[in-house]
């Protein structure tokens, strides 16, 4: 693909978060963009106002006259997300254009640029955006392509002038194989994915194939632990090479030191919380001291990062209420966050909201969410968020109830669930879930801000 041919870009699922950061990335290069969601949702909405043209019906006939013309002229980028009976997707396809995935475009703009790539089944948005942020603190106009809203920056995509590109690494469809980073960071392998993998091992290899594409000369990073031999470790360990030490929380902020080979830096402050942030942290530094970033200007950035939307995010914090949102949908990832969450708050009793993703993810790992999930002491579970998929027999929010507390948990819809945080007024509340369990954000914080 040449893109000096290229006038005008559509996007078939232009409101995913990868995605939409191509559809900004385009618009503001002064490509013509229009696309293709099944959903309004604020970032749809987002992309309308910044003047990009979006569908939300599957119909052909709404794809602008001018994009059904000049294949050489218009690049198609679709999601493996999209479905393979998709009418728009299928025009493009039986009208002979040559359609990309958004991994493959994402290797194309990023291969003249100096890339560090993050990659991981969890840890790997809030660890580029981190990334991100420390470059551009330390005096690198950087370019990015994150997985989520910073919340230092409010968008997933930043351009800047210099030839760094940090982006983050999607293993889902083993779509981080087209990228060749010079610095690249592995966050997490956990089993994920299995529709597409198939098994565990054969996620670790399509990892294993992503840390032999570290350009010659190039550095990998990953985290201690982890099946992999070709590069350094991190983590909260003594035994990493790069790690964190003295890990500790002072006045609900968590404090560490960083050490490697050879640098001490003592009494950082992390402006996020939880222990699994902390190793995030350590792998955003470490990559910041190979890019030559100030030990002050370090300091400073960690101290200053917001973090990522919908990751441990605050929406209340009062005397009386707290209220956190967090993208959490793997058992690991539950995990990290409910221990962030009681190391943060240990008196106060945990009501969480839940809504499963994917029927596959609920049925791999059954056993594994119902163990996190019975460590709340109130969990009210909506039904599954099927996104892609279709039902499986046997497999619901019942089904995973069924493995727990009978007396803490309740299966409900997104109503119920409405209806009982408003009478209940929790002290300490918490969603988590990857679907579409945002649209309860706003009212429970109403909720609670006007308890």
């Amino acid at each position: 693909m040449n893109l000096n041919d290229i006038k005008r870009v559509y996007l078939i699922g232009i409101g995913g978060i990868g995605m939409s950061g191509l559809a900004r990335y385009f618009h503001l290069k002064g490509f013509v963009v229009c696309g293709y969601d099944k959903t309004v949702t604020p970032l749809t909405e987002a992309l309308s106002t910044e003047g990009i043209c979006i569908s939300y019906i599957d119909d052909s006939s709404l794809i602008p006259i001018s994009f059904q013309e000049n294949a050489v002229e218009t690049l198609i980028i679709y999601t493996p997300a999209i479905p393979k009976n998709s009418e728009v997707l299928n025009y493009f396809i039986n009208k002979g254009f040559k359609l990309y995935k958004r991994s493959q475009v994402l290797g194309i703009l990023s291969k003249d640029s100096f890339t560090v790539a993050v990659a991981g089944t969890h840890g790997k948005t809030t660890t580029s955006t981190l990334v991100a942020h420390l470059l551009k603190v330390g005096g690198i106009n950087c370019s990015a392509f994150l997985g989520g809203i910073s919340s230092n920056y409010n968008t997933n995509l930043l351009i800047g002038t210099s030839n760094v590109m940090v982006v983050e690494a999607d293993e889902y469809d083993r779509s981080f194989l087209t990228l060749h980073p010079n610095i690249a960071a592995i966050t997490s392998m956990d089993a994920d994915h299995l529709d597409i993998y198939g098994a565990e091992e054969q996620l670790h290899e399509s990892f294993k194939l992503f840390a032999n594409q570290v350009k010659e000369g190039g550095k990998l990073i990953y985290r201690e632990g982890l099946p992999l031999n070709n590069g350094e470790t991190y983590g909260i360990s003594t035994t990493a090479i790069a790690k964190a030490l003295n890990v500790r929380i002072e006045n609900g902020t968590f404090f560490f030191d960083f050490q490697n080979n050879d640098i001490l830096l003592k009494d950082l402050e992390l402006g996020l919380p939880g222990q699994h942030n902390v190793e995030n942290a350590v792998a955003a530094v470490e990559i910041a001291f190979q890019m030559n970033i100030e030990q002050s200007l370090i300091r400073a950035g960690l101290a200053s990062f917001t973090g990522v939307k919908r990751r441990f995010e605050y929406q209340v914090k009062t005397a009386n209420h707290i209220y956190i949102d967090d993208y959490a949908h793997h058992p690991e990832e539950l995990r990290a966050c409910f221990l962030a969450v009681r190391s943060l708050y240990p008196n106060k009793k945990l009501t969480v909201v839940f809504q499963p993703h994917l029927f596959t993810r609920t049925r791999d790992f059954l056993g594994a969410f119902a163990e996190v999930l019975n460590t709340a002491d109130q969990l009210l579970l909506l039904d599954i968020y099927p996104a892609r998929e279709l039902p499986i027999e046997g497999i619901s929010s019942n089904t995973l109830a069924a493995k727990m507390d009978a007396k803490k948990v309740l299966v409900c819809g997104k109503q119920e669930a409405l209806k009982l945080i408003d009478n209940q007024k929790p002290e300490l509340l918490l969603t988590v879930g990857a679907g579409d369990i945002d649209t309860l954000v706003l009212p429970f914080k109403n909720m609670l801000n006007n308890a």
